[in-house]
């Protein structure tokens, strides 16, 4: 309990006892009575009116209590008396004026809580007087604290004696963390460096995906240092009220180089680190001034301090030129999406405790998850051994983890959608429809799954195996075009009419159609050239619009180019699909059957053979090999901002 909440409960205590001794002074204190003199009890005595009189402990009251029961009991006030006999006996009044044995004197034994009682009403008063005038005290300066203290960083310091994260737990990224163990090297070891007169980076920006682990190489190189940490969001400097910012940064690096050699992180740094100039509201903003003081602290005239700066982006873009010269952040460190290599020892990493199936083969895992980060693959992980939690099972199995890898990946069956005959026939010709233009085409990926189960917004969904590349050829893209018409190609075959079931097939056709025009010079009537420059403003991080640097008649050839591809795979799905109608009539009939066709199931069925997959898949086989799948009727979208890569996004 801290010492708030202590001053707290006591000034509640000291009230509480207040109104307790108030409470027990009413109920304790006698009934009002008439007071007499001690000559008027005198006569009272000797005129045989007086039947008791009660001595109260201290000697100081005599309640008097008269033959008369009708007649109200007085109260006389005397001083402090061993004996009231002697008192009246100075009045005249002899203990041979007592008849009838009348009055009868009794002494009443003195309270043992009378004296504190009498304490407790004297001081509690003051007590609580000066609680709450100190209660009153510590509020106004726990005010003025908080109104000082506003202006103070609001990083987290770990001290790095107890580390809980080293460079074991990180995986995935070699290349990175070989390029911050010069880092660890300095901060334990810096006359190895001094001696050659070499100079430690200043600062060092790890720029990757989200989900690439930035924030955990971070920890995992103070936990290496065992030096302090300071850990501080980029959001965290920038208040409504001007200064705030560049007072938090001065605090921080304060508290830096009295605690040196340190490491201070600041996560998401494109927060406050944006290029200056670029804002809405003007060049000379809050966000600006906290920038400057960044920029003054990182490479000011002080420059001896041992204080290290990682900082974590995901828009090195948009960052200011001079955060990014030599001097301030020296080193950027690439985290990029891990290979097959790398992804197998993020699972190894994240595996360890848990109660794993002989049967699991990492290797396999790794295979059936190109395109995965580490977020992606731990979240895999969690919800393997939630499948295995709710099945009862005691351990977790290959099956558990290949349903978990389509959950990432699509989310969970919707089997409890009703689609009427009509809706599961369309859907099954349309799947059937791309399955069969992918397999008939030598440049077009392999099928991993085809299923009219619905997932997410779509009705069905085709999987088709992947690799990890970052490059395609113009026959891949012609292919994967080719392909994603073919379901709107099975339709019109079948059916004599087209449907809005193939509405997202062809906002990727003419995407990729008018990339490989524009973007990547797969056109031979345009030539080897970029068209259109994209735009945005800094400030926004946003792409708004597209610069048009041609005129109207490329503008046109551009269209009829972009109509020519995508007339020419239509052509080749249409040919394809004529040509095999027969098996599209059989893959169709077999997918409203048992709704679902693994790769396997469907190449079999096409060769005339009977074979059954069993449900939990032996490591190695490629079955579980599970590609990016693609939603709907859709195939993998490259990006149109660099080579189309089939990670996803």
């Amino acid at each position: 309990m801290n010492s708030t909440r202590l001053t707290r409960w006591l000034v509640y205590l000291l009230i509480g006892a207040a109104i307790v001794a108030v409470l027990w002074s009413y109920s304790s204190a006698p009934a009002p009575q008439n007071e007499i003199p001690i000559s008027l009890l005198a006569q009272q005595i000797q005129a045989n009116e007086v039947a008791e009189l009660r001595v109260s402990g201290d000697g100081r009251e005599v309640t008097v209590v008269y033959v008369d029961s009708q007649r109200t009991s007085s109260v006389a006030a005397v001083s402090d008396v061993s004996s009231i006999e002697e008192l009246l006996a100075t009045y005249g009044v002899d203990s041979s004026n007592y008849t009838d044995n009348r009055p009868v004197v009794i002494y009443q034994q003195p309270s043992q809580w009378g004296g504190l009682l009498n304490l407790v009403g004297i001081f509690l008063p003051a007590l609580l007087i000066i609680g709450f005038f100190y209660f009153i005290f510590r509020q106004a300066q726990g005010t003025n604290n908080q109104a000082i203290s506003f202006g103070k960083s609001r990083a987290r310091m770990f001290t790095g004696d107890h580390p809980t994260i080293g460079f074991e737990d990180v995986a995935g990224c070699d290349e990175a963390k070989e390029e911050l163990q010069e880092i660890v090297e300095f901060l334990k070891e810096p006359e190895k460096f001094v001696t050659f007169g070499a100079r430690i980076p200043k600062g060092v920006l790890l720029v990757g995906s989200p989900g690439t682990g930035k924030t955990l190489l971070a920890k995992a190189v103070s936990g290496e240092a065992g030096v302090p940490f300071f850990s501080i969001a980029g959001s965290e400097f920038v208040e409504m009220f001007v200064g705030v910012g560049a007072s938090r940064v001065r605090d921080l690096f304060e508290q830096a180089k009295r605690n040196s050699p340190c490491i201070i992180f600041i996560d998401e740094i494109d927060a406050v680190g944006r290029q200056r100039g670029a804002g809405l509201g003007g060049s000379h903003d809050e966000r600006e001034q906290t920038l400057n003081q960044i920029l003054v602290e990182m490479d000011g005239f002080d420059t001896d301090t041992h204080v290290i700066i990682l900082a974590a982006t995901n828009r090195p873009d948009i960052l200011d030129p001079a955060l990014l010269r030599p001097g301030r952040f020296d080193r950027r460190v690439i985290i990029d999406r891990p290979d097959m290599r790398g992804r197998e020892a993020i699972f190894r990493v994240h595996l360890r405790g848990k109660p794993i199936a002989n049967a699991v083969d990492v290797a396999v895992l790794a295979k059936a998850t190109p395109g995965f980060v580490g977020a992606d693959i731990e979240n895999t992980v969690n919800e393997a051994a939630l499948l295995a939690a709710r099945r009862n099972k005691k351990n977790i199995g290959m099956t558990e983890f290949q349903e978990a890898i389509e959950r990432v990946q699509l989310g969970p069956e919707r089997k409890s959608r009703i689609m009427s005959p009509e809706e599961k026939e369309l859907t099954a010709y349309h799947e059937a429809g791309h399955a069969l233009v992918s397999h008939y085409l030598p440049h077009a990926q392999t099928l991993r799954k085809v299923t009219i189960i619905p997932r997410g917004m779509a009705g069905g969904v085709t999987w088709y195996m992947d690799e990890d590349t970052s490059f395609l050829t113009r026959s891949k893209f012609e292919a994967m075009i080719a392909t994603a018409l073919g379901g709107r190609v099975a339709e019109e075959i079948v059916f004599s009419e087209i449907t809005t079931g193939a509405s997202s097939d062809l906002q990727q056709v003419t995407r990729l159609a008018r990339a490989m025009v524009t973007q990547y010079g797969m056109s031979t009537e345009l030539g080897l050239r970029v068209y259109g420059e994209k735009q945005e403003l800094v400030f926004l991080g946003r792409e708004i619009s597209e610069q048009r640097d041609y005129s109207d008649a490329v503008a046109e050839q551009i269209d009829v180019e972009v109509r020519r591809i995508i007339d020419s795979a239509h052509s080749l799905a249409m040919k394809i699909l004529t040509d095999h109608r027969d098996k599209l009539e059989l893959v169709s009939r077999r997918l409203l059957e048992v709704e679902t066709l693994e790769s396997l199931e469907f190449v079999a069925l096409l060769e005339g053979k009977d074979v059954v997959v069993p449900p939990s898949t032996p490591p190695g086989s490629p079955k579980v090999n599970l590609p990016k799948p693609s939603e709907g009727t859709e195939r993998p979208r490259p990006s149109l901002d660099r080579p189309p890569s089939p990670s996803p996004a």
